[in-house]
């Protein structure tokens, strides 16, 4: 295993730690040897050492500073934190019955201990002394976020409540937290039960040979002939992008809509009463604490101030983008009606008759650009483009891993490591859909002692296939590369970072609406024409992507913009408008639903559509009154992006040293220490102007 620097404090030496992985903080997390049943006496042991650790602290004293108060307090609730986050991510990654159950049962306990530091009176009078002290004046900038951050975090979390409400309080909390596991392991099942095989292969005429591949290796995986297809992303979608069968694409279309729903495969796994008592607990909580809604509450911590100017926000991009959107549409309904002959253009012909557009109008399509984009040369491309932009070199190294998949890298400045992340790229069976970053534990200085950041990066691509025997190397479609560059810029906000406190280093204390503006900073380089010739390579033939091709996915690359663009605000007015001012009945959330559509949507899904069932962003993600800040974000980052167009990085010149030093600096590096706005405008010297992101999305006047 690689050196790594930590400046952990090593728990007391007995037989049980010993001998839990769970309780081993003096390195790397040992996933090679956790088994489910560490899970109850690691945390019985972790919770009882912060309970003795928080009784000593919120005890009266003479004097509170940060030494003998916040440095101890936030050392052991990391070490509680960092042996949940393992056992959270395992339970993303790696889900089984046993981890399920060991989960389920700790959950609570986690809950009820969190809340009850959030109500902790001596431990919040304490963070109010340091706020008024003296002291606090000559505190570095991060440590004064430190303490704002936690006297505002203690008032959300219920502290100045009167006692017989922080009882209350409490129980939603734990119930909320119940609830909201209960959803995404229902959406997680219904993904995992569900398979379509498919015995005749004339039926899967239009699919890529690749895909076809893949679902002949899944059914031969289970002992079947023919082909599987399952609700897993990488699987599903070329059915809908593809296949020349209409039924079949409405087949998978309506199992992939209706998943964990009451139209669903088991009534057990139905999410409609968890969506409702989630909404309800939410509402609660907010107008304990003196909020009308759960939006109000939610925006506290947020650039954004209020749900009214989130809403104008997100109503003026969909006043925008609508007719882009109408003519998006109505090109594709005269395509598909003269081209395609299909008369009714139904939610399960989309994508299929998108993609022929595309194919016909731009003479390329997905599937042949697929083939430039092999795994080890877009991973190549990628960590050489960041080594140009940031100074900074990134290698293989070692580390015990939960799946054989997994890799992990090293990230190094002159020869010194400053983090490592874990790479989990493919879908598999009991692994949560989507693409994400998580903190596996951050920057942290204590004296001459540094404690290195770790990420986890996930997404759910397709796995590499096996040829006659031989494994060739995964292929990534623009849109999967996309994606790899969105969540290492979120990778790059948590490692990159130069805070020493914890609290506010990496993406430990941005603002919710701003902290995808790395991520979607990064998704622009994989326009760039120097970029693509250094991450890609013909499977077969070997050469990069040739400039006619380049050529024609620049002139596509708006295509259908205006329609993608009030999908997303689709979804973000719904978020907000159900967090803000829900009626109570039983059909509301659809209700509110189908009033967004009627003003915003130009394309209306079946009734039978039941995405919000699985709209796991908003229910469990965290994202709750919070999904506008991709939206949100996206005119920070488009806007951040223009200062390395405006230093010729269209032209081939990449890398402009000093903007990308000024990237680094200003915002990489200062992670949540300062308001994200101040960041911003460090960066750019100005406010966030939304012109290029409309420029970017082919929407300028």
């Amino acid at each position: 295993m690689a050196t790594d620097t930590t400046s952990n404090t090593t728990l007391d030496t007995t037989p049980d730690t010993a001998s839990n992985p769970l309780l081993d903080f003096s390195g790397l997390t040992r996933f090679d040897l956790i088994e489910p049943q560490h899970v109850t006496p690691a945390l019985d042991l972790l919770l009882k050492q912060s309970a003795a650790v928080i009784a000593e602290l919120e005890a009266p004293t003479s004097t509170v500073s940060w030494d003998n108060f916040v440095e101890p307090l936030g050392s052991t609730m990391e070490k509680l934190g960092r042996a949940w986050g393992v056992l959270n991510h395992l339970n993303a990654v790696a889900d089984t019955p046993e981890l399920r159950a060991a989960y389920n049962e700790n959950e609570p306990r986690l809950v009820e201990f969190s809340t009850s530091v959030g109500l902790n009176q001596g431990l919040f009078q304490k963070y109010k002394a340091l706020h008024t002290s003296a002291d606090y004046v000559a505190m570095s900038p991060a440590r004064r976020r430190v303490i704002d951050n936690a006297v505002l975090g203690f008032r959300l979390s219920g502290a100045e409540l009167p006692e017989a409400q922080k009882e209350r309080f409490a129980a939603i909390q734990e119930q909320h937290a119940a609830l909201t596991t209960r959803f995404s392991e229902n959406v997680l099942d219904a993904i995992s039960d569900y398979s379509l095989l498919v015995a005749d292969e004339s039926e899967l005429a239009g699919l890529p040979e690749d895909a076809k591949q893949a679902a002949q290796a899944a059914a031969q995986k289970d002992g079947l002939s023919g082909f599987k297809f399952t609700l897993h992303f990488p699987s599903y979608f070329p059915l809908l992008q593809y296949a020349d069968n209409r039924a079949l694409r409405e087949t998978i279309y309506r199992a992939n809509t209706t998943k964990a729903s009451d139209l669903g495969a088991k009534p057990e796994w139905d999410n409609s009463q968890n969506m409702r008592d989630i909404l309800r607990l939410s509402e609660e909580e907010a107008q304990l604490l003196g909020y009308a809604n759960y939006a109000e509450l939610s925006l506290v911590t947020k650039m954004a101030k209020s749900p009214q100017e989130v809403v104008a926000f997100l109503e003026d991009l969909g006043h925008r983008a609508r007719p882009f959107a109408e003519q998006d549409l109505s090109e594709l309904r005269t395509f598909a009606r003269e081209q395609l002959a299909l008369e009714t253009l139904e939610a399960w012909d989309i994508a299929y008759a998108s993609e022929k557009l595309r194919e016909q109008r731009y003479a390329f399509s997905e599937q042949e650009v697929k083939q430039y984009f092999p795994e080890p040369k877009v991973l190549a491309g990628l960590f050489h483009l960041v080594q140009q932009l940031f100074g900074v070199s990134i290698g293989p190294d070692s580390a015990p891993v939960w799946h054989p998949d997994i890799r992990f890298y090293r990230i190094e400045r002159d020869g010194k490591l400053i983090g490592q992340f874990y790479l989990d790229l493919y879908a598999r069976s009991g692994k949560r859909g989507g693409a994400w970053m998580d903190g596996a534990r951050s920057r942290h200085v204590i004296g001459e002692k540094i404690q290195t950041p770790v990420a986890y990066l996930t997404c759910n691509f397709t796995a590499p296939a096996t040829v006659d025997g031989v494994q060739k190397a995964a292929l990534f479609t623009h849109d999967e590369v996309i994606t790899l560059f969105h969540e290492f810029g979120h990778g790059l906000h948590h490692m990159l970072t130069q805070v020493d406190e914890m609290d506010v280093s990496g993406i430990s204390g941005v603002e919710w609406d701003a902290v995808e503006l790395p991520s979607q900073f990064m998704e622009n380089f994989c326009w760039e024409w120097a970029v693509l010739q250094e991450l890609s390579a013909h499977a077969d033939k070997g050469l990069p992507l040739p400039r006619d091709l380049f050529d024609k996915m620049t002139a596509a690359k708006n295509f259908q913009s205006g329609l993608g663009m009030l999908r997303q605000v689709e979804f973000s007015l719904f978020d907000m408008h159900i967090h803000n001012a829900l009626p109570n009945d039983d059909g509301a959330i659809e209700k509110v639903l189908d009033t967004v559509r009627a003003q915003f949507a130009v394309l209306q899904p079946p009734a039978f559509n039941r995405f919000q069932h699985s709209f796991e962003h908003i229910f469990t993600g965290g994202y709750a009154a919070g999904y506008y800040s991709y939206k949100w974000a996206e005119v920070l980052s488009a806007d951040a992006y223009a200062a390395f167009e405006e230093a010729g990085v269209s032209n081939g010149n990449i890398v402009s040293q000093e903007t990308g030093q000024r990237f680094q600096r200003e915002i990489l590096a200062v992670g949540g220490s300062r308001p994200a706005l101040e960041s911003f405008k460090a960066f750019r010297g100005r406010e966030p102007s939304i012109t290029a992101l409309l420029r970017h999305s082919g929407m300028a006047a």
